[in-house]
């Protein structure tokens, strides 16, 4: 592994606290990680039911990305996290922000780019390629259609911006929604640097501030710290898995993905902050 990822010290080479694209999880003594959801709200109802009775005091919560795209209840998808969001933060001691993290996940970041169609150099291409990786179901659950992009798309960026800006608008139609997709971040980690979690993969080669578009689309990276591990975390915990082959632990890593929006299961894990599992749900 390279030692950009790592300080003199042989500890992780942290981001600045003050860097609002991480989270930091403090005072832990137990993570919860959430795998990739894909629109599934009926299993993340289910999900959330399960965790309320097996909560200790101090349980921080990571939803690792892509709670949009495939499935399809996505509007009812983000209202569940915001209503369980609401209920956990009402409990002591569960005061802080972070307490409950949600990262950004490749489906996330296709939205994200929806949604600024009008700056992209190709949109019919940029428009195709979102929309056969599952931002289709996402454009539907709001409203959109794919045609009136098409058409907007010859008459120029004006036009475009006309369509996005519609978009925008179905989206603060739904309350907290607009809110939910600003407060996303690329990766949590425990300020003991013992747990990081990621969406789908990093570089191992590059620190958590270069990673870029590396949290969304380097599985390979990922698959790679089964071996190396990554900078002196005790684990690395991602949501994402395009074979959706469920838990997977190595002794670096662990993956959660159990297919949740393709017909699959949506898991969760709990951890200590040395990366044991000691509770584990799939529904």
């Amino acid at each position: 592994m390279s030692d950009a990822a790592k300080s003199e010290t042989g500890q992780p080479s942290l981001p600045l606290a003050t860097d609002a694209r991480f989270a930091i999880l403090r005072k832990c003594t137990r993570v919860w990680a959430v795998a990739s959801i894909h629109g599934d709200a009926e299993r993340l109802a289910a999900l959330h039911a399960a965790m309320s009775e097996r909560f200790e005091p101090g349980d921080k919560i990571v939803y690792l990305g892509n709670y949009y795209g495939h499935g399809g209840a996505i509007i009812e998808t983000v209202d569940e996290l915001l209503r369980f969001r609401r209920l956990v933060l009402a409990q002591p001691p569960f005061t802080h922000p972070d307490d409950i993290v949600f990262l950004r996940g490749r489906q996330e970041e296709m939205w994200r780019k929806m949604l600024q169609l009008q700056f992209a150099g190709d949109c019919d291409e940029i428009l195709d390629w979102m929309l056969k990786r599952g931002a289709a179901a996402t454009l539907e659950a709001y409203g959109g259609q794919e045609q009136q992009a098409r058409a907007a798309i010859p008459e120029g960026l004006l036009a475009v911006s006309r369509w996005t800006g519609q978009l925008r608008q179905a989206i603060r139609a739904h309350p907290g929604h607009n809110e939910f997709m600003a407060g996303f971040r690329r990766a949590a980690y425990t300020e003991d640097g013992g747990l990081l979690f990621v969406s789908t993969g990093l570089d191992p080669a590059r620190p958590l501030t270069d990673q870029e578009d590396g949290f969304w689309w380097n599985s390979q990276g990922f698959a790679d710290l089964s071996d190396t591990g990554y900078g002196g975390f005790a684990k690395v915990v991602r949501g994402f898995d395009s074979a959706h082959e469920g838990i997977v632990e190595t002794p670096s890593t662990l993956s959660l993905d159990g297919g949740a929006g393709f017909d699959g299961m949506l898991n969760a894990a709990c951890l200590t902050r040395g990366g044991a599992i000691v509770d584990r749900i799939g529904v």
